[in-house]
């Protein structure tokens, strides 16, 4: 590796640590004000909080991954041309491709990095903040899962099984409820095709109940609505949302393949290819964000005060449409791989031709 190479090189990772520093910082301090009161409440102390903004540095190095990437390249390139060294070094005959490449080589280095950080630190971390948060200061603890596109739930001396298509919605299709003595006997069953939770009740539709009435001896009631005082309400049916966050890429994998709900094998897929295509996505940004630079100074004659507002812009568009195709995958529109990889493909091969035509 020449010198030119080394300098730029050590100038991105200069830049790119110092932006990794900044938004832990601002992170860690929004998040902070935002959740103190809550440990307070709960009468945790400041070395729990300490522990949980620690834990938490992983996670927000993977979020902002993408952007530092980018804003690290043109911030690099930015000096260079403002401080005409981008000149002197086209006039000597050398090659914008050549500038270019050891930022680029720069960036793939980190989304290494990042890739090595979701595979090995992130899921350990993850799991501890997200125990801490939900269970030493919410008092919230699960006691459900959540398989082949039902939850179930285990209470004291009765279990439910039920299908949820909305969390945010107390409603609940093919709902079960069972319960059993200190023996162990199951002494009620009760099944219907719909179950809601409203004003304090629960109400079943279009099911049946069977209670023991000795050894092997049910007796059944069919109904077509009945109100229900279940001991649970659908609070208590707490189960983690990002459980996906919790696991490695490898992880993830394992769990797509294990999937046999089409549903399920749908979002454990979008949930694979969304975790490696985000890691990635500052490679195609960084490739768009360079001549974009020098676009910005030829036309306005500014370079990194307006270059950086145009890559924030660039970076929140791409971040915005990557999250809907994520959506869309995850309820079976797409394709998860076609969602993963056609941000990329096309930032990419727009950054890559619009640097070949700066370097003409």
């Amino acid at each position: 590796m020449n010198l030119l190479k080394r300098y730029i090189l050590l100038q991105f990772f200069k830049n790119i640590t110092m932006l990794f520093l900044s938004f832990i910082a601002i992170y860690l301090l929004i998040d902070f004000f935002e959740k103190i009161d809550n440990f307070m409440e709960k009468g945790k102390s400041m070395a729990l909080v300490g522990k949980f903004s620690l834990l938490s540095i992983p996670f927000i190095v993977e979020q902002m991954g993408p952007v530092c990437i980018l804003l690290a390249g043109v911030v690099t390139f930015g000096v260079l041309n403002h401080s005409n060294e981008l000149v002197a070094l086209k006039s000597c005959g050398i090659p914008l491709k050549k500038i270019a490449a050891p930022i680029i080589a720069g960036g793939m280095i980190a989304t290494l990095f990042l890739l090595s950080l979701s595979q090995f630190v992130l899921p350990k971390t993850v799991s501890q903040t997200n125990r801490i948060w939900n269970k030493e200061v919410r008092g919230r603890v699960s006691l459900g899962i959540y398989r082949n596109g039902r939850y179930y739930y285990q209470g004291n001396d009765h279990f439910y099984s039920f299908a949820r298509p909305d969390p945010s919605q107390n409603i609940f299709p093919f709902f079960s409820y069972s319960s059993w003595n200190s023996r162990y006997d199951l002494t009620a069953l009760v099944s219907s095709e719909h179950a809601s939770w409203k004003d304090g009740t629960w109400t079943l539709e279009n099911g049946q109940v069977q209670y023991a009435k000795g050894k092997e001896i049910f007796k059944t009631e069919v109904f077509k609505k009945r109100n229900f005082n279940f001991t649970e309400t659908p609070a208590h049916f707490f189960i983690p949302q990002y459980r996906s966050d919790e696991l490695s890429l490898v992880d993830l994998y394992r769990d797509a393949l294990h999937q046999e709900a089409p549903e399920e094998r749908t979002v454990a897929w979008a949930n694979f290819y969304g975790r490696i295509s985000y890691v990635l996505l500052g490679l195609p940004l960084l490739m768009l964000g360079l001549p974009m630079l020098l676009m910005v100074y030829r036309k306005w004659g500014r370079d990194l005060s307006l270059a950086v507002p145009v890559s924030c812009g660039l970076a929140f568009v791409c971040w915005g449409l990557w999250g809907t195709l994520q959506s869309l995958a995850k309820t079976g529109y797409i394709p998860p791989l076609a969602a993963a990889i056609s941000i990329h493909i096309a930032v990419g091969l727009l950054g890559f031709f619009l640097l070949l035509r700066e370097d003409t």
